[in-house]
């Protein structure tokens, strides 16, 4: 299609300015609906299968498709979050990492950015958001890493901190993969063969196990007793977030270290002082205006986001990732 473009001279300025068609795209060969279409495209496939669809360069797919994304941020703004969500990926080996801010009301990313996971890299999230956002901000959900509590009790120190329940439950399957490890060091022969590649089969709840899986978990918490305590100690500390009011939740954790000292399992024991030394930030979770806030949310959202950067086999442009990142929740436009 080809269309005449006008061209006039500025009288204020003196120079020479061109129409714009509110209809073409930032590439000019192409039509903004037909930049959208490749836009919807990339959500779910790669750029280079678009590209042979569409018998389109790659590079050409990829720059529309970062049109599109733009569009979508453009349309739906940036939010003056109630609830958010903190967490980091791994952008690449060797520990390399960038934060994510996701608002959990509306579940969606809202901030990719930082250069690790420091203390002055979370703090440019709240510098991004101003003063006037960051004040509406009540509850923030992150792990137990310091450098995020302590710059979060800095710049929101009127929201209440909640340490995500998946990643303390996450610290408690390392604690009992770290008893596995030392009753494989200590035992030798037939009661070694046991233990023996049954990591996940330990690690996993019982209702995901096959025939297979329940039949080797049960010979082994059979035949080895330290493993069958911490194992027993594991599934039972499940209920902890059950309770409806912190002072029922904090008798049954009481009770809880009670039954473990009487074990001797040293990782299981160094879990418990790092659940009591954080309890000020797992206390919210029983506050009733929390409960219906989506937890859940930040780890399927990394989940997402590994996907995504499978689906590339990595992505090496940090800004297209991070325009990813950012609208893979959004509705498609």
């Amino acid at each position: 299609m080809e269309v005449d473009i006008r061209r006039v001279a500025c009288r204020q300025c003196g120079k020479v300015k061109q129409e714009k068609l509110s209809w073409i795209s930032d590439n000019p060969w192409y039509t903004k609906r037909f930049a959208f279409d490749v836009g919807r495209r990339c959500r779910s496939s790669t750029i280079l299968d678009v590209a042979e669809d569409f018998r389109l360069d790659w590079e050409t797919v990829k720059a529309l498709d970062i049109q599109y994304m733009n569009a979508q941020l453009k349309r739906f703004g940036t939010p003056a979050p109630r609830v958010i969500g903190i967490d980091e990926i791994s952008v690449k080996k060797k520990h390399h990492y960038r934060i994510v801010v996701s608002d959990l009301e509306r579940r969606r990313a809202i901030w990719f950015g930082g250069s690790d996971r420091k203390e002055t890299s979370m703090d440019l999230f709240y510098e991004w958001l101003g003063p006037k956002k960051s004040k509406k901000i009540q509850l923030a959900v992150m792990d137990m890493w310091e450098a995020f509590t302590n710059s979060a009790k800095k710049n929101i120190p009127q929201a209440d901190i909640l340490y995500d329940k998946f990643h303390i439950m996450k610290h408690l399957g390392e604690a009992l993969d770290d008893v596995r490890k030392l009753e494989y060091k200590r035992l030798s022969g037939k009661d070694r063969d046991y233990i023996k590649g049954q990591k996940y089969t330990l690690l996993s709840r019982k209702k995901n196990l096959t025939l297979k899986g329940r039949s080797a978990l049960k010979e082994l918490l059979k035949v080895n007793e330290r493993l069958n305590a911490a194992y027993l100690l594991k599934e039972f500390f499940s209920q902890f977030w059950d309770y409806k009011r912190e002072g029922w939740a904090r008798r049954f954790f009481n009770n809880w270290k009670a039954a473990l000292e009487e074990q001797g399992l040293e990782p299981l024991e160094e879990f418990a002082e790092m659940v009591e030394s954080h309890w000020g930030g797992i206390t919210a979770y029983w506050k009733p205006e929390n409960k219906e806030i989506p937890l859940g949310f930040v780890e399927g959202f990394n989940n997402k986001i590994r996907v995504i950067q499978r689906r590339a086999y990595g992505l090496r442009d940090e800004e297209y990732l991070r325009l990813k990142v950012l609208t893979c929740c959004l509705p498609k436009i």
